[in-house]
């Protein structure tokens, strides 16, 4: 009885550690699209889009042109697999060099 009683016990606690490093796991990989690719980007919503570019630029300054660029790059034909943050480096640096001319 007191064997049945341990490996209850053993197994309940391994099935609960378990089920927290599966949540843990799904939990940590569903809200980043800093370092998703574009075809998360262009699932998400205008909020997270807007947020995840002022992440990454660290600026307030033309978001919603960045925004457009990435939205833009994201429509064309094999981006899906482009990484968010290429994308947005590339329409930064853009930006940049036409507000320099």
């Amino acid at each position: 009885m007191k064997f049945i009683k341990r490996f209850l016990k053993f197994f309940i606690g391994v099935a609960v550690l378990i089920f927290v490093v599966c949540v843990f796991f799904f939990s940590m990989r569903s809200g980043d699209l800093e370092n998703a690719n574009l075809r998360k980007w262009r699932s998400a919503d205008l909020e997270r889009r807007t947020a995840a570019a002022q992440i990454l630029v660290a600026s307030d300054d033309n978001l919603e042109l960045l925004v457009q660029c990435v939205d833009k790059i994201a429509t064309l034909p094999e981006s899906g697999e482009m990484a968010v943050r290429d994308a947005i480096a590339l329409c930064y640096t853009g930006i940049q060099v036409n507000q320099n001319n």
